[in-house]
């Protein structure tokens, strides 16, 4: 394996000088890339629906072609779906990635081309290694595997033909993995693809621990819980008593902040690497590369053209986008993608922030529908990140998950925002963690604290701590284990907290 790591590691250390190009040339590339989808895409009936063929630049496509939502693209899905090709794209649609989101009940179903998995999934895959790599030229990531929880797929029953797949996207790049790559991670794809969660966990625990994994790959709360019963099966009370040489954990799709200490707890050493990615259904976008900073480096040159709406604007029936050119530093966007799969200009749902345009590093601020704005405050998920870290951290709490929604008093102006947290160790004191909390969020949002000032509008935040598994339970009942699916943090609404505290009743 030493010789593969020395080989595997040459390899993709010669992707960093087309990185450098784009970081150089990042316009210029984002150009080239809106050219391409324009030319490939110009016999596709939504092609010729909007006049692909005589479409001269950027501003000639805005005028044309509308900012899209899932529901808006839907009925092309949906023909795809049962079988019609050249709709949105020209390539053959085999494979759909199926994404419940977090605020839909209804699934969405994702066409993946040929070009999104080798141009965008396993690119964005590969370059993840390689700048790992060039941060950390000593790595013997691939003298082990690499552990990866997929989801899993099944036959698209709308296709007559049955020709078609859909399933988590985790599990549609697992099925397509070239060889190099299924060799080098664990556990067997049978294994990793099967469709009980709870069975899966149980399988993955007896396949890997006593396999020599070094890296990690997946969302913070399903690892956790992988991780938990490896070590339970195993008898230890640290992942490295299992694996010792585990040098990195790759995760994406939530806010790792709130879960740092639980994995610390997990795995104790100070060695120990944890480098965010920015990745979905609809594709690859960010990797951080850096290891003095989590900011994501916004990649290029996948095949998908950006755009981005100021957040304020994004429920605006025509909102205005602009190209990468036109962003500004700290601003909230929503971030709108023209991808090789067909997504024409689709409003993705995340908000982003840029922190540098030299070159283009961006950190997700949150969802579009995600936030709490009962009162004026617009609180977003970084807020809600944040604070409960840091509350965490001056209080030795260490949680498992959380969600928010505002909360009406009866009879009273006034109102107030009531938090559900399942606590792996509890706070030194509930009453500190409230006050920190209440204070974090008041320095990181101006309008939360004008709200709160003199209990104005808003009271002290409420607090309700949660037996353990209480959200594991809620999401099971919803049948939402595993693969992408993730807990909401924040709401509008207050469906799912009261669902989540009637659990516990």
């Amino acid at each position: 394996m030493q010789i593969l790591n020395s080989i595997l590691t040459w390899v993709m250390k010669k992707r960093i000088h087309q990185i450098e190009l784009f970081k150089k040339y990042p316009l210029e590339v984002q150009d080239e890339v809106f050219k391409k989808l324009i030319s490939t895409a110009r016999y596709t009936e939504f092609g010729q629906r909007y006049a692909f063929d005589d479409l001269v630049n950027y501003e000639d496509f805005k005028r044309r072609v509308p900012v899209n939502t899932y529901e808006q693209l839907f009925p092309y899905i949906e023909r795809q779906m049962r079988g019609e090709q050249n709709v949105l794209w020209p390539t053959e649609i085999k494979w759909f990635a199926k994404s419940s989101g977090t605020t839909n009940a209804r699934s969405k179903f994702i066409p993946v081309s040929p070009e999104a998995l080798e141009d965008c999934h396993f690119k964005g895959g590969k370059d993840l290694y390689s700048i790992y790599i060039t941060n950390y030229p000593d790595t013997q990531i691939f003298s082990g595997k690499g552990l990866g929880i997929g989801g899993s797929y099944q036959v698209n029953e709308y296709d007559p033909t049955s020709s078609s797949r859909y399933g988590d996207v985790s599990a549609v790049i697992m099925q397509n993995l070239p060889p190099w790559a299924e060799f080098i991670r664990t556990p067997s794809l049978e294994t990793a693809l099967m469709n009980n969660w709870e069975e899966k966990i149980e399988q993955i625990a007896r396949e890997t621990a006593d396999v020599n994994v070094t890296h990690i790959a997946g969302v913070p709360t399903w690892t956790v819980l992988l991780l938990q019963r490896i070590m339970e099966a195993k008898g230890k009370g640290s992942i490295l008593d299992i694996w010792p040489h585990l040098e990195v954990f790759f995760h994406g799709a939530v806010a790792f902040k709130p879960y740092r200490n639980l994995f610390k707890s997990i795995i104790p050493s100070d060695k120990m690497r944890y480098w965010e990615t920015y990745n979905a259904s609809e594709g690859f976008f960010g990797i951080q590369d850096t290891k003095d900073s989590e900011d994501l480096l916004l990649m290029l040159d996948y095949g998908v053209f950006y755009e981005f709406i100021p957040a304020e604007d994004a429920d605006k029936e025509y909102p205005e986008a602009v190209s990468l050119g036109d962003v500004e530093i700290g601003k909230n966007y929503a971030m709108v993608i023209t991808t090789n799969a067909g997504l024409w200009r689709y409003n993705i749902g995340d908000t982003i922030k840029f922190t540098s345009k030299t070159p283009y590093r961006i950190r997700i601020s949150g969802r579009t529908k995600h936030f709490i704005n009962a009162f004026g405050e617009e609180i977003i998920i970084e807020n809600a990140d944040t604070a409960i870290t840091h509350a965490c951290e001056l209080t030795g709490a260490v949680i498992d998950n959380f969600t928010a929604a505002p909360k009406y008093l009866e009879r009273s102006k006034q109102g107030g925002h009531e938090w559900v947290i399942e606590f792996k160790v509890k706070p030194s004191s509930m009453e500190q963690f409230v006050t920190i909390l209440d204070e974090t969020l008041r320095k990181v949002n101006s309008d939360y604290d004008a709200k709160r000032a003199h209990n104005l509008a808003l009271v002290a935040p409420t607090i309700h701590s949660v037996p353990e598994g209480t959200f594991y339970n809620w999401m099971k009942k919803r049948g939402k284990l595993g693969g992408q699916n993730k807990v909401p943090r924040l709401s509008n609404s207050r469906e799912y907290v009261e669902e989540i505290l009637g659990t516990t009743v």
